[in-house]
């Protein structure tokens, strides 16, 4: 990377710095959105005991289902996670700790430490377990819970379209968790289909700014569907 050209060429670029005990941040829905070649990249580099926020798993063998072939993940923090046989597994076995988290609560943590906030309160979770051992206060006659927000070490997300200065545009719902996780990450790395030239994307259709983005990478991706359902 030269200047504000924030391209790589090649994935062991793309991740390098990562290591052991980090938490990541990785983009997507289901499969839907998720940067698959640095989700693939991070298995090959083989980093352990990692904190993983994402809004699920992936499924068995692809997806961040791929860290749990090698017991890569120590905690998950996620709002979903019923697509994948193995994280049930490590769970029961108590191999690995998950913290479930509402998913409109998980998606304004992150949101939130992007933006510099350090916790905020929500109704979400009031009286329930997700409050259990955190601070309650009421407002108006209603109880909420604080929520502290979340950064990671390094944000992992998948965008349609970059320019070389890491301004990025996001393709309908493969949009889901990558903006707010671009903002959070320490060290932000966005993964691709398309690379164009600084003034080549309109500027009104710009939706995570290109400060935010630290390296960019063209991918190639399987986009592989989750679960079809045909109607006869």
């Amino acid at each position: 990377m030269a200047g504000f050209n924030k391209v790589v060429t090649s994935y062991d670029d793309a991740l390098a710095g990562i290591k052991d005990g980090m938490t990541i941040m990785v983009g997507g829905f289901g499969l839907c959105g998720i940067p698959e070649g640095l989700i693939a990249q991070l298995q090959h580099l083989e980093a352990k005991e990692l904190t993983c926020i994402s809004n699920n798993a992936g499924v068995d063998g692809f997806g961040l289902g791929l860290l749990l072939e090698k017991r890569q993940i120590k905690t998950m923090i996620a709002s979903y996670v019923g697509e994948n046989r193995l994280f049930e597994k490590l769970f029961i076995n108590k191999e690995m700790e998950v913290i479930l988290t509402p998913q409109g609560t998980l998606a304004e943590k992150i949101r939130a430490g992007g933006a510099g906030i350090p916790a905020f309160y929500t109704a979400t979770g009031y009286g329930t377990q997700v409050a259990q051992g955190k601070e309650t206060r009421e407002f108006n006659g209603r109880s909420y819970v604080l929520e502290p927000s979340l950064t990671a070490d390094f944000s992992l997300v998948k965008a349609y379209k970059a320019d070389t200065m890491g301004n990025l545009v996001f393709r309908k719902t493969a949009m889901n968790f990558n903006p707010m996780m671009a903002t959070a990450g320490h060290i932000t790395v966005a993964e691709v289909e398309e690379i164009v030239e600084p003034g080549e994307l309109d500027p009104e259709h710009i939706h995570t700014p290109g400060i935010y983005v630290h390296r960019v990478i063209k991918g190639q991706f399987e986009k592989r569907i989750e679960r079809a359902t045909t109607i006869d």
